[in-house]
């Protein structure tokens, strides 16, 4: 009996083991069939999925929507504010700093130009003299070799005198001056040169991260619909565990995607709010862009020639060698003799006795510098050597100017030939993609490569989005490098 009782008891084991193996497997199928249930309340809703078009047309209109950057900012509150490239320009140049500062240097510089050329005009001042002495002969008997004798007075009078000539030292020093304000003038320029190339990238930039961020999107919903897609068919043994878990692993990567796009569009928005002269982060909904439909020049010279006659970096360089060389001749001047008119009269209405009611007086002084331990010379060296050191600054950048021009030309052809083979790559991918789709729908696939044509129609669209505004980037970085960019700007007002 015990021999035959290990069996049994076994098997009764084993009963007790299958039926609560049965339970779980039952509660398991009634809490899946009814998570099906709630994704498929419609019992067509099956065919329907089946049924249904292939997203990817939509991916393709979505990412040729134009971007507007409507999308929520993590700082800024408030409806977003329409904003147009124009309007970008017109609030940098108002309130960007940098461009505060130039324009406030080039007000120094016409200042000091005015001090420099002040020398050239009649001098004129008014006295005025009250004086007691202690006795009828009180002299002044240290601190001078005037005349010591003090008087009792109380009188008033002016004096001016006039540059007659001084041998071009303080016209030369006056056109130092304008040359220099001049030169910071043409600074002032490239400084809102500058800023309105920066505001082009940081606007065209923040449509691009939109586009990409689009294209985020529709690429999580396609996935979504085909994990919903997937794992109602795997539920009615049409599909397996495998195919629903490689479509759950490319939802999660397209999230990914999601939020790096999010964040790269926060990212730009910030930059741009920067450039435009805001301390915090502004929301704004840009106006699009179209790029420009014609091609670049074929010829290098002219637009060279255009940069090292446009630039006003260029401009200012020259105008500070050109300053440089009329401050040496200044310095030079300096050692030559200076003749000015002098004319003094007044009038006394109490003084001494042996004073006059009133005088006038007038004469010619002549000043002419000897010697000063080779004080004059020595700034004459010092002014020339400072000219030659500014002609090779302007012909060193001369040179940078060509080369910049020349990158940006090819930079600006590769973009423009790089959108059309975005383009076209996304159209292919498109076709790929609508194939893959149906093979898998067909059951003559795998998910591997339905998963693989996803990928690939994602890459393709960033790459077409991300190339789109790389066009408009690469047009203002040459309309920069050649000096016409704030005219390339008033262009564009006036054509949109």
């Amino acid at each position: 009996m015990r021999i035959r009782s290990q069996p049994y008891k076994t098997y009764t084991m084993t009963r007790k083991f299958l039926a609560r193996l049965g339970i779980w497997a039952i509660v398991t199928a009634t809490i899946c069939s009814e998570a099906v249930s709630a994704q498929e309340s419609d019992p067509a809703l099956r065919a329907r999925l089946l049924a249904a078009p292939s997203s990817v047309v939509q991916s393709q209109m979505l990412a040729q929507v134009p971007a507007n950057t409507g999308g929520q900012a993590t700082e800024p509150s408030g409806p977003s504010q329409p904003l147009t490239l124009e309007q970008a320009h017109a609030i940098a140049l108002k309130n960007h700093p940098g461009v505060v500062a130039a324009d406030l240097r080039a007000r120094a510089a016409g200042e000091a130009y005015i001090e420099a050329r002040s020398g050239l005009f009649p001098q004129i001042s008014l006295f005025g003299t009250v004086a007691q002495a202690e006795s009828a002969n009180t002299r002044i008997m240290a601190g001078g070799l005037n005349n010591p004798t003090v008087y009792n007075r109380s009188a008033f009078g002016a004096g001016a005198s006039q540059l007659i000539t001084d041998f071009g030292r303080t016209s030369n020093f006056a056109a130092s001056a304008k040359l220099q304000a001049s030169a910071e003038n043409q600074n002032a320029q490239a400084t809102r040169e500058q800023v309105i190339f920066e505001v082009d990238r940081s606007f065209f930039s923040v449509l691009q991260a939109q586009a990409l961020e689009n294209v985020a999107k529709q690429t999580v919903d396609t996935r979504q619909l085909l994990l919903d897609r997937v794992s109602i068919l795997a539920a009615n043994k049409l599909k397996s565990d495998l195919d629903v878990s490689f479509a759950r692993v490319a939802l999660e990567q397209s999230k990914l995607l999601l939020e790096s796009a999010r964040n790269d569009f926060d990212s730009a928005l910030a930059s741009l709010s920067a450039v435009l002269g805001y301390d915090r982060q502004q929301r704004f909904e840009l106006v699009e862009v179209a790029p420009t439909p014609a091609a670049a020049q074929i010829d290098l010279a002219p637009l060279i020639d255009a940069a090292l006659r446009d630039r006003p970096e260029l401009g200012s360089l020259r105008d500070q060698r050109d300053a440089a060389l009329r401050l040496a001749r200044s310095m030079r001047d300096a050692r030559f003799p200076t003749i000015s008119a002098v004319i003094a009269t007044g009038d006394a209405p109490s003084h001494d006795v042996r004073l006059p009611d009133n005088y006038t007086a007038g004469g010619l002084q002549l000043s002419v510098p000897l010697f000063a331990g080779g004080f004059y010379q020595a700034r004459q060296h010092e002014a020339e050597y400072r000219a030659g050191v500014a002609g090779e600054a302007l012909r060193a950048f001369a040179d940078d100017v060509a080369r910049d021009v020349r990158i940006a030309w090819l930079n600006l052809n590769n973009s423009r030939e790089r959108l059309r083979t975005t383009q076209q790559l996304s159209r292919y991918a498109s076709d790929a993609y609508q194939l893959a789709e149906a093979r898998y729908k067909a059951g003559s696939s795998s998910i591997v490569e339905l998963s693989q044509a996803q990928l690939e129609l994602t890459s393709a669209q960033i790459a077409e989005a991300g190339a789109r505004y790389d066009v408009l980037i690469r047009e203002s970085a040459l309309n920069f490098t050649i000096g016409r960019q704030t005219a390339a700007s008033s262009e564009r007002g006036t054509t949109q």
